[in-house]
């Protein structure tokens, strides 16, 4: 008995790791319900069945349609977050195609480039996507479906310079999943949503053939 409750001990802690494994070799011996989850329990369980749902698959899928369709990023002026006629543009195309899909929500974030302080510059990103989100709502899109995300700030530049750099003063939209209680979003039905979006895209607008006639002076009526 003590054999098997060793290797069952030992198979355990092969499975964890780092400070999982810690964790579950000090718990050995203690009472059930002694260890604290660190909060990841559940989340295999959530993976699985975002994937079985297909919800998964299709966000990822969206989300690179997306940034193929349209430009996912807006550029802005030093120290600002004023959108000027091209970012503007910019957004009217993204808020067209997100008129596509009233299931899918999205998230903006917001970036800045190096110059500045940390503390400053996360808040910077952050007026910036909100910025954007208030623009993408004044062109029909629903505010429910639009996040704001707290800004990665200077974390991530597109170019690599201490300097001004217009490129990584920028926000990024993306797809971030489904909108839960629509009424169109079934449980394994993702499918019938984006297969839906690639038929209207692909249909080809109508075309009226008109007969002519000819009068008996030659010419057409």
């Amino acid at each position: 008995m003590k054999f098997v409750l060793l290797s069952a001990t030992a198979i355990a802690l092969i499975a964890c790791s780092g400070g999982d494994r810690r964790a579950a070799a000090a718990s050995v011996g203690r009472e059930a319900g002694s260890f604290i989850d660190n909060g990841d329990f559940g989340n295999s369980t959530m993976n699985n069945t975002l994937i079985q749902s297909g919800q998964r698959v299709y966000t990822i899928n969206l989300g690179r349609r997306f940034t193929q369709e349209v430009s996912p990023s807006v550029t802005f002026p030093f120290n600002s977050n004023a959108l000027d006629e091209n970012a503007r543009a910019v957004l009217r195309q993204q808020a067209d195609w997100i008129r596509q899909f009233p299931e899918v929500r999205f998230k903006v974030y917001g970036h800045t480039d190096l110059v500045g302080g940390t503390a400053y510059n996360r808040q910077l990103g952050l007026r910036r996507a909100q910025a954007v989100v208030i623009y993408l709502t004044s062109q029909g899109i629903s505010r429910s479906r639009l996040e704001a995300v707290a800004s990665f700030g200077e974390t991530r530049p597109v170019i690599q310079t201490n300097g001004q750099e217009r490129r990584n003063r920028r926000t990024v939209t993306e797809v971030s999943g489904f909108v839960d209680s629509h009424p169109s979003v079934l449980d394994g039905q993702y499918a019938e949503i984006i297969h839906r979006g690639y038929v209207a895209s692909g249909t080809a607008p109508s075309q009226i053939i008109s007969a002519t006639k000819v009068n008996s002076a030659g010419g057409e009526e």
